[in-house]
């Protein structure tokens, strides 16, 4: 038997995504690379890109690739390493605008975030209207561009601020909401990598519309439980709330090397750096965790996880390296290192429910 859905609860949803923000700030520091190709992170030969500039993109160049293959893509691209220093003070000028219309806030990372503005501290009843208003106020506070995603829920928002980028924005309104979502390709859901979406074009999904003509036994039998989830999204029905507070499920360090590593003792040195920036992290916000995973890549990009789970909560740099290096030993390297990390979880945050971590009509 069908399952019938559940009504929709409508609200009014911003999504606020900021436009290339890594690279947008460097230019924006640094006039000289305004108009460039410009890759934050990696390196000709080294590293992984963090963000591209729009310019960069348009060569293919894109976040998570290696520097090597942005490189190849684009021989003028210009490498910048890393301020996330800078990026948090702009971030939290950004968030404080965001504040002076509602304390329904989801942040999702440093450049992009859920705002409810549903009941809002403007008293306007257009988000299309407040959107607009955050955008301008944030170019002209920052000097950066926005874009954003106006609709009912978070998921058609989200969705919706991907459309008119860079600095645009796109309101979906209630009875849009169902043609919008049937128009769309399947690859274009959110949440609906890759993988999922080369399973679906096998099952005769590409749109929409072609999801929401699979029963849900269908979808349940080829995607397990996401078979729900996707049957109730296709319809326009996703109640998750904006939530302020986001309870940390695990904090991670990770360093990549400009030379691969290829004797423990020079791994040690930088495990010892590598769990010095983690207590810092832990400490901010009070945090300490049960279970420490050391996180291995190797040069042939191989990865590599070990873990260990004590019985008592930690965060004190000498415990968290003490542990990482009995994992380090645990086996013999198969390969030269280009990145180690160190990750906590099993945290006390899931006990106290307290921590908030930065690292959610008429329209």
């Amino acid at each position: 038997m069908e399952e019938t859905p559940e009504p929709v609860r409508q609200r009014k949803i911003i999504h606020v995504d900021m436009d290339a923000f890594y690279a947008s700030v460097e230019q924006l520091d640094n006039p000289e690379l305004r108009g460039k190709p410009v890759a934050v992170g990696g390196g000709e030969n080294r590293g992984v890109v963090s963000a591209a500039s729009y310019e960069a993109r348009k060569f293919g160049v894109r976040s998570a690739i290696s520097g090597y293959l942005a490189k190849k893509n684009c021989s003028d691209l210009i490498f910048v390493k890393p301020r996330f220093e800078r990026y948090k003070e702009i971030s939290q000028k950004i968030r404080n605008i965001f504040f002076e219309y509602t304390d329904l806030v989801e942040p999702l990372s440093l450049d992009e975030a859920y705002l409810d503005v549903t009941q809002n501290k403007k008293g306007n009843p257009s988000a299309t209207l407040i959107a607009k208003e955050i955008r301008k106020r944030i170019l002209e506070e920052t000097g950066l561009t926005a874009s954003a995603g106006i609709s009912v829920n978070k998921f058609v928002a989200k969705i919706a601020s991907d459309f008119n980028k860079p600095n645009g924005q796109k309101t979906v309104n209630p009875d849009e909401v169902i043609p919008f979502l049937e128009e769309l390709p399947i690859r274009k859901f959110y949440g609906v990598g890759k993988v999922t979406t080369e399973k679906m074009y096998q099952l005769g999904i590409f749109t929409g519309l072609d999801l929401k003509n699979k029963p849900l036994d269908f979808l349940e039998k080829h995607f397990g439980k996401s078979g729900t989830y996707y049957y109730h999204i296709v319809r326009g029905i996703h109640n998750s709330e904006v939530k302020p507070e986001r309870i940390a499920k695990s904090v991670a360090t990770e360093h990549t090397f400009d030379e691969n590593l290829t004797s423990e003792v020079f791994m040690e040195e930088k495990l010892d750096r590598i769990a010095g920036e983690l207590e810092r992290r832990l400490k901010r916000y009070n945090i300490a965790g049960k279970t420490v995973t050391l996180k291995i890549k190797y040069s042939d990009f191989t990865l590599q996880t070990r873990s260990k789970t004590l019985p008592y909560f930690i965060s004190d740099k000498s415990l968290l390296l003490e542990n990482a290096k009995e994992l380090l030993y645990q086996e013999r390297m198969k390969d030269s290192v280009r990145l180690l990390g160190i990750s906590l979880n099993n945290l006390n945050t899931e006990v106290k429910k307290t921590v908030v971590v930065q690292l959610k009509f008429d329209f």
